[in-house]
């Protein structure tokens, strides 16, 4: 598990290699991912939107942005905690991602928080030692 706090909005992510939706033979890699947000301070916040950066073996990186996750924009107070599952496509047999969420306060006020940076390796990866 990969986790980050920023502003008392704990994200935490567990990525998953897909063995069984993947096709090494034609480069298609396929990463689920889990993400956990838990707000640990006392005001509630909603997530608007999302920013990732998916880079892949080769360098090749891609922003992916867009309203909420998985077409929701939850609402978490003090002490509350909202999960969701995602996939990630790579045409590399490891990678990595990153990124950020806005929220904002009831208030108004915009935010962003820090999404971990995480490792996506499959069994068909080179492993190195640096």
């Amino acid at each position: 598990m990969y986790q980050e706090t920023t502003r008392q909005i704990r994200v935490a992510v567990t990525p998953a290699y897909l063995a069984s939706q993947s096709e090494p033979d034609a480069d298609r890699f396929l990463w689920s991912y889990t993400v956990t947000l838990e707000n640990l301070g006392q005001e509630t916040v909603q997530l608007l939107s999302r920013h990732w950066i998916i880079t892949d073996a080769r360098g090749h990186v891609q922003h992916v942005q867009g309203e909420g996750v998985v077409g929701d924009q939850p609402v978490l107070g003090p002490g509350d905690r909202y999960q969701y599952s995602s996939g990630c496509p790579l045409s590399t047999p490891s990678g990595i991602m990153s990124g950020s969420y806005q929220m904002t306060t009831l208030a108004g006020e915009r935010f962003d928080i820090a999404i971990p940076a995480f490792s996506l390796d499959s069994p068909h990866a080179e492993h190195s030692v640096n």
